[in-house]
């Protein structure tokens, strides 16, 4: 395979957006279902509008897609997506010498760990109320 710049760049591109750990809890939760941006600013414990800016970037990465229904905004995320988180974990785990673990056939049990991680840290700090995008 001969070496292709503009893939390379976009490649890059996708990789940079995946690589921030709200964006890539988000971009969990919205392989498994579609989401509006106020549950998804309640999934990470911060406000909308930064929830609407890591979105943005992923939309601008071609990670996300979204629908308007009257005022809301509601998000997705296709299976290829999630294959490429499932990898991204695969590799993860075998760089860690974890290789076959659980946490290797699951990529699931440490997002679901980051979960309750940002619940517990959530109740411990005071928040405004969200307003609804």
């Amino acid at each position: 395979m001969s070496w292709d710049s503009a893939g390379a760049d976009r490649a890059v591109a996708v990789l940079k957006a995946v690589a921030d750990p709200s964006r890539y809890r988000l971009l969990w939760a919205l392989t498994q279902r579609e989401l509006p941006v106020s549950a998804l600013a309640e999934l990470l414990g911060a406000h909308v509008a930064a929830t609407s800016q890591h979105l943005a970037k992923l939309r601008t990465a071609g990670l996300v897609d979204s629908r308007r229904e009257g005022t809301r905004i509601y998000y997705r995320a296709g299976e290829r997506v999630r294959g490429l988180l499932e990898e991204a974990t695969l590799v993860a785990n075998a760089a860690q010498g974890e290789g076959g673990g659980p946490a290797a056939a699951s990529p699931e049990t440490a997002v679901v760990a980051q979960e309750r991680t940002a619940r517990s840290a959530r109740t411990a700090r005071v928040r405004r109320p969200a307003t609804e995008h």
